[in-house]
């Protein structure tokens, strides 16, 4: 499984942009995707997480309210809106995912993922 996350950029603090995400090559059908960030110099940390039917979201605590996750029409696509930017959520962010066979859920650590994508930066300016 490949994955290609895009849309980063370079934003004004209060800004909005929108990252995407699509799995390719051997995708399973049941694929649990989600989105971690890693800011210059700090661990890698869990953002948001979405379950293979889109009914199942989770939000780190500092995105809440402001990042909406989503799937998109497109089997294992899945979107990250991020509005309200602050600088503090300067960080590559990464596109991750799992294959969920046994029922539907949204893994919210590094550990319950098994495929990763290359990042893209994202930089809010203040």
């Amino acid at each position: 499984v490949q994955l290609q996350a895009s849309g980063g950029g370079l934003v004004q603090a209060g800004g909005s942009l929108r990252l995407s995400c699509a799995a390719s090559g051997r995708t399973f059908s049941r694929l649990a995707m989600g989105w971690f960030r890693q800011a210059p110099g700090k661990e890698r940390e869990f953002v948001s997480s979405i379950s293979w039917s889109g009914g199942i979201t989770y939000y780190a605590d500092s995105v809440k309210g402001r990042f909406t996750i989503s799937r998109g029409n497109a089997e294992n696509t899945v979107y990250l809106q991020m509005r309200s930017l602050k600088p503090e959520d300067t960080a590559v962010y990464s596109c991750a995912a799992v294959g969920t066979h046994y029922g539907d859920y949204a893994p919210t650590t590094e550990g319950g993922m098994d495929y990763w994508g290359k990042g893209t930066q994202v930089t809010v300016s203040s």
